[in-house]
């Protein structure tokens, strides 16, 4: 049987990136060649009432009552300086005007690389996981090829491989002595499919190490990207910039990669995906966003991208919370929101002042290796002669310390959770279940 035919949207954004991004177009995957937004439908045609039905307007799906969203007083009474409007209303399947707008904003300022360089407008999503799903809705194929260290968040394979059949590659994160980012891995392993589609997948600072490369490093892997893109590979790079501005030393590269990829090659699509949920310390919140940049972007071809990823939107959770998206906004426009940030952003960075000293103390090194760390929420004990899971369960049972243990070896830390007096005994207890579980 054969597919069903293109609807005439689908093919519209097909057309518009087949004129100026041809490459992108091929990089999507058939469910993304397939999907649009549906601009000539009921939310289209209840956007322009919107604007033009002064009389009165029947189209929009939600019930009012003396001019705005009918609501319980019960609720409302939780939320403190948003109108009705802002709260109970439904948003755009893109998302809001003003928070994109407001993002795209922030984002520019915090990425000089990026010069006047035109980028799509940041599609807002219910948070990262949503825009790395998004990633590979429109971008994998059961079978295509994803590259990943091989230090990653298992949310990848539950998305990429579990849901959408791709298939993972992997690559050491680091040097085999633990001293800097792996860059001749990451070299050699992006040579292996030259010529071909590749998913690469950047997570700095990463989850679970809390890694983010040095400057020399950042520069390395962008000249290693751009030259394969030259060399003829198509690539998708997600830059999942999760954790983003969490930097604890100098050293570290201070700006996303996205800004340099998104102009690196015509071959390569770089595809940002970032939020609110760490940066302002909202997690329960969920406002994310996904932003696409390419050398030879034009608006009609970032209008198609923008569409796609908004149309998927539309079809599974339609849009994303509105009052989440308020809250986020108002915080973005408040004058004491880098200040409270850099705040939040100091005690984590003496947190991990504390672990550095601690996590290295000679007493332990029959214990453990430390995964290099500068940044986010995390660091990782590479364990000697100890299965991390048997030590996790030991650490847990025998100490009432809670840790994530990450294949054979690894033992994640999360120091964002951990005062800094607690500290300490972590890593004693730590050494304590290695030790216990190898008998001596």
């Amino acid at each position: 049987m054969s597919p069903p035919a293109l609807h005439p949207l689908a093919q519209a954004s097909n057309d518009a990136l087949a004129k100026d991004c041809p490459v992108v177009l091929d990089l999507l995957s058939a469910r993304g060649k397939r999907f649009f937004f549906p601009a000539k439908g009921i939310l289209a045609q209840g956007a322009e009432a919107k604007k033009k039905a002064k009389t009165a307007n029947a189209t929009v799906g939600i019930a009012t009552e003396n001019g705005a969203p009918m609501h319980l007083a019960c609720v409302g009474k939780y939320y403190q300086g948003l109108t009705p409007s802002e709260i109970f209303d439904y948003a755009p399947s893109q998302g809001r005007a003003d928070i994109r707008a407001a993002w795209a904003k922030k984002q520019r300022g915090e990425t000089p690389s990026l010069g006047d360089h035109l980028t799509s407008t940041p599609v807002v999503t219910n948070a990262l996981t949503h825009g790395l799903g998004l990633v590979g809705d429109l971008f994998l194929d059961p079978g295509d090829q994803v590259l990943s260290s091989e230090l990653m968040w298992e949310n990848y394979n539950l998305n990429w491989e579990t849901r959408l059949e791709a298939r993972f590659n992997y690559y050491a994160l680091f040097d085999e002595k633990l001293t800097g980012f792996n860059l001749p891995g990451f070299t050699a392993a992006l040579a292996k499919h030259r010529g071909k589609k590749l998913l690469v997948s950047l997570n700095f600072p990463n989850n679970p190490s809390g890694y983010t490369p040095t400057r020399k490093e950042a520069d390395g892997i962008v000249q290693a990207l751009t030259a394969e893109a030259e060399a003829g590979t198509r690539l998708v790079v997600c830059v999942d910039d999760a954790y983003y501005g969490m930097l604890f030393d100098e050293d570290a590269t201070n700006e996303s990669l996205f800004g340099r990829l998104a102009q690196a090659s015509n071959n390569l699509l770089a595809v940002k995906v970032d939020g609110a949920t760490k940066e302002e310390f909202v997690w329960g919140l969920r406002v994310g966003f996904i932003t696409f940049g390419v050398k030879n972007g034009t608006a009609a071809a970032y209008k198609a991208l923008e569409d796609k990823a908004a149309g998927i939107i539309r079809s599974y959770i339609s849009n994303v919370s509105n009052p989440g998206q308020s809250v986020v906004l108002k915080a973005l426009g408040d004058p004491e929101f880098r200040k409270q940030q850099a705040e939040k952003i100091a005690v984590l960075r003496a947190r991990a002042a504390v672990v550095a000293k601690e996590c290295r103390r000679p007493e332990y090194a029959d214990c453990w290796d430390v995964y290099p760390f500068n940044s986010g929420y995390f660091m990782c004990l590479r364990l000697k002669d100890a299965d991390a899971d048997t030590v996790r369960v030991r650490l847990l049972d025998e100490h009432g310390v809670g840790t994530i243990a990450l294949g054979k070896r690894e033992l994640r830390i999360a120091f964002s959770c951990l005062a800094e007096p607690q500290i300490p005994g972590v890593f004693s207890a730590a050494a304590k279940a290695v030790r216990s579980v190898r008998g001596k």
